[in-house]
C-alpha cells in the first residue's frame, strides 16, 4: 500500500524537478524527502527520476506515474466531498417505495419538489406490493413505505396514517350496475371477484374479506392478479369485479370498466407512510419535511 503522502511529496518534486524546492513547499528537509522518495521508488519496484549534477529529470516511467498520483488523489479528494455531503444529507441514495404513485398527486408532486431541493441526492423510485415493501424496508432495501396496513410489523418500523381513501367497486361497463350512482356491497353476493394474492398484503385482502363478511357474505374469488392494473384489466374482459382503492381508478383510464362507490360508511382503507426508526440516514427525515409541505 502505498501512502497517500508519499504521492503528495513525489508529485511536488516532479513539478518543481528540484529537491531543494519541493521540500521547501512541502515544509520539510531535503533529506527527509529524499529518503521518501527512495522509499516510494522501492515499494513500485522500478525508478521514477534520473539525478545527476544537474538536477531532477522525470524518467518515462515518472511522467506515466506522476499522472496516475493526480488521478488518485482527486478521486481521493472527490470521495471525500461525497461523504462529507452524504453525512450532510445533500447527496447519497433514498428509496422510495409505494402501492401505487400515478393514483397520488401529493406524492408524485412530493418526490418532484424533493428532487429539487436536493438534485445530488439519487431518488430511486419503485412501486410494489404492501408485503413486498415491508420486506424491502426490514432487509434495508427501502428508506421508505407507502403500503397500506400490514399486522405483526417489526419493532423498528415506525408507520404513521397518512390518509384514508374509499374503496370503490370495478364493474365492467355493461354490468346490471355500471350505471347505479353507488352500490351495495350485499347485491353482489353471489358475483364472482378477482382478487390480488393475500401473500402480497394481508392486511389489505383481509380488509377486503372482512368488508364483504360486514355484508353477509364471503367473496366468490374466481381469479387473482398480482398487479392491480391488471385486476382492472380481468374485470374489463368478464372475468368478475373487483374492490379497489380510490387511488387506483384515477390511474387507470379504462373505456370498459366503471368505479362506483359503495355505499357502506366504513368502506374506506389506509394509506401508511412506514420508515425504519434505526435508519441513520438523514435523507428520510429531509423527505419527510419535504412531504409535510405538500400535504
Amino acid at each position: 500500500m502505498i501512502e497517500t503522502r508519499l504521492l503528495r511529496q513525489f508529485i511536488a518534486v516532479a513539478e518543481e524537478l528540484h529537491f531543494h524546492k519541493a521540500a521547501l513547499r512541502l515544509h520539510m528537509a531535503q533529506p527527509a524527502l529524499s529518503q521518501a522518495i527512495n522509499r516510494l521508488e522501492d515499494k513500485l519496484g522500478f525508478a521514477l527520476l534520473a539525478r545527476d549534477r544537474r538536477g531532477v529529470q522525470l524518467l518515462p516511467a515518472g511522467a506515466a506515474f506522476v499522472q496516475t498520483a493526480y488521478s488518485v488523489l482527486g478521486q481521493l479528494q472527490h470521495g471525500v466531498e461525497h461523504a462529507r455531503q452524504v453525512s450532510q444529507g445533500i447527496a447519497g441514495t433514498l428509496t422510495v417505495t409505494s402501492v401505487s404513485i400515478a393514483g397520488y398527486p401529493w406524492l408524485l408532486d412530493t418526490l418532484k419538489q424533493f428532487r429539487l431541493a436536493f438534485p445530488k441526492v439519487r431518488l430511486v423510485i419503485k412501486e410494489m406490493p404492501s408485503a413486498r415493501q415491508a420486506k424491502a424496508l426490514l432487509d434495508g432495501d427501502a428508506d421508505i413505505a407507502f403500503l397500506r396496513y400490514l399486522p405483526g410489523q417489526a419493532d423498528n418500523l415506525e408507520s404513521r396514517l397518512l390518509l384514508d381513501e374509499p374503496i370503490l367497486m370495478a364493474l365492467p361497463c355493461d354490468h346490471p350496475h355500471a350505471g347505479d350512482a353507488a352500490v351495495e356491497l350485499r347485491d353482489f353476493a353471489d358475483t364472482d371477484f378477482v382478487f390480488t394474492p393475500q401473500v402480497l398484503g394481508s392486511g389489505y385482502h383481509q380488509q377486503l374479506i372482512a368488508l364483504c363478511e360486514a355484508a353477509g357474505f364471503y367473496p366468490r374469488v374466481v381469479q387473482e392478479a398480482d398487479q392491480l392494473h391488471t385486476l382492472i384489466g380481468l374485470v374489463a374482459c368478464g372475468f368478475g369485479v373487483a374492490l379497489v382503492p380510490e387511488s387506483i381508478a384515477r390511474s387507470i383510464s379504462s373505456d370498459k370498466v366503471v368505479f362506483l362507490p359503495l355505499t357502506a360508511a366504513s368502506s374506506s382503507i389506509g394509506l401508511y407512510l412506514n420508515w425504519r426508526t434505526d435508519n441513520s440516514s438523514p435523507l428520510p427525515a429531509h423527505f419527510f419535511c419535504v412531504l409535510e409541505g405538500v400535504l
